[in-house]
């Protein structure tokens, strides 16, 4: 997979994730599928738990299918998905 900044347009539910730093302490440490994806949370399967997770508040590393692993900060994925797919992107490096 080719990392762009149109990364962030893409479907998460299916990719791994793990929440790296995070303003709640909880969140820090969580890793599994991502099984369910809201306007401002991830749901993730960890521990075979279901657990959310504030976007705003959180930093996630994403291993997609093709073992790519990507750090994106959660407050540009703040939205529903389908309203991602619209929003125009800054190069972000």
């Amino acid at each position: 997979m080719k990392v762009t900044p149109d990364i962030i347009r893409g479907e998460f539910i299916g990719a791994e994730g793990k929440i790296t730093k995070s303003r709640h302490a909880d969140y820090a440490g969580i890793s599994g599928e991502v099984i369910n994806e809201t306007k401002n949370t991830f749901t993730i399967l960890h521990a075979g738990k279901a657990k959310s997770v504030i976007k705003d508040s959180a930093v996630f590393h994403f291993k997609f299918s093709d073992g790519t692993i990507v750090e994106i900060d959660g407050k540009l994925l703040v939205g529903r998905p389908e309203d991602r797919l619209k929003k125009s992107v800054k190069r972000l490096w």
